[in-house]
C-alpha cells in the first residue's frame, strides 16, 4: 500500500471547505484553518479549489486529497481529465473525483480519466466519491486506489440520511478491495468512531468542524425551539 495511504489508516481526515458566497470562503482562511486542525490531530485534509490546494499543500505535511468543483452538471466534483490534472499540478497527493457511473462532461470514461492523470502524475492517488455500492465496484474497477461514501444520498441512488449512510458503510467493507472511506454527514466523535468500528479505512469530517455557519444553525436550533 501507497506510505500516503498508509498514513492515513485509522484516523480522521479533515475537509476544509466554504461555500461560495460565505465570508470564509477566501484562500488563505481555509490553509489557516488546515493548519489548526493538524494541530489538533488531522492525520489528512481534504480541501476544494487549486488556489486552496496550492496554499494548503505549501504549508502542511500531511497528506492532501484535493477536488475542483465546477460546472452545472450533475458531475460536477473533478468532473474532467483536465480538472484531475489541475488538481494534481497544484499539489493535491490524492484527486478525489466523482466516482458514480453517471456520464461526465468531458464524455470519457471514469477508466479513462484514471488513466489520463496517472499518464502524467504516475505517483499521485485517485479517491472515487461514490453515491452507491455500484458506483464503489465500478471505481476499483476503474483503478480507483480509494472508494468513499461521499455521494451517498446525493446522486439519486440511495435515500439521504441523516447521518453517515450506515447501510452503505457495511455493504462497501463487505465487498470493495480498496480502502473504504466514509464521507458524508458524520456529525459527531461517536459517529466517527462508529465509521471505523465498522471497518472504514479512514473518516473524512468537514462540516461539524470547519463550517461555523452550519454549525451555528444547529445550536440556534437547539436554542430557540418551541
Amino acid at each position: 500500500m501507497s506510505p500516503i495511504l498508509e498514513r492515513l489508516r485509522g484516523r480522521l481526515i479533515v475537509s476544509c471547505q466554504a461555500y461560495p458566497g460565505e465570508p470564509l470562503r477566501v484562500p488563505e482562511v481555509m490553509q489557516r484553518m488546515a493548519q489548526a486542525v493538524v494541530a489538533g490531530g488531522a492525520a489528512g485534509l481534504r480541501a476544494q479549489g487549486l488556489e486552496d490546494i496550492g496554499l494548503i499543500a505549501g504549508s502542511t505535511d500531511v497528506p492532501l486529497t484535493g477536488l475542483w468543483k465546477d460546472g452545472e452538471d450533475d458531475v460536477f466534483i473533478t468532473p474532467t481529465l483536465e480538472h484531475a490534472l489541475a488538481v494534481a499540478d497544484a499539489g493535491a497527493h490524492i484527486v478525489a473525483l466523482d466516482g458514480t457511473r453517471r456520464p461526465r462532461p468531458d464524455g470519457r470514461t471514469l477508466a479513462e480519466t484514471v488513466t489520463g492523470l496517472r499518464e502524467q502524475h504516475p505517483g499521485v492517488l485517485v479517491m472515487a466519491d461514490c453515491g452507491s455500492l455500484d458506483d464503489a465496484l465500478a471505481a476499483e474497477d476503474a483503478g480507483a486506489d480509494v472508494v468513499g461514501t461521499t455521494l451517498a444520498g446525493y446522486s439519486g441512488e440511495r435515500e439521504k440520511t441523516a447521518g453517515p449512510d450506515v447501510e452503505l458503510i457495511d455493504q462497501m467493507v463487505a465487498r470493495c478491495r480498496r480502502p473504504v472511506v466514509v464521507e458524508g454527514r458524520v456529525h459527531t466523535p461517536a459517529q466517527a468512531r462508529d465509521a471505523i468500528d465498522r471497518g472504514a479505512f479512514a473518516v473524512v469530517v468537514g462540516t461539524a468542524i470547519t463550517h461555523p455557519t452550519s454549525i451555528t444553525s444547529w445550536f440556534h436550533e437547539a436554542v430557540t425551539a418551541g
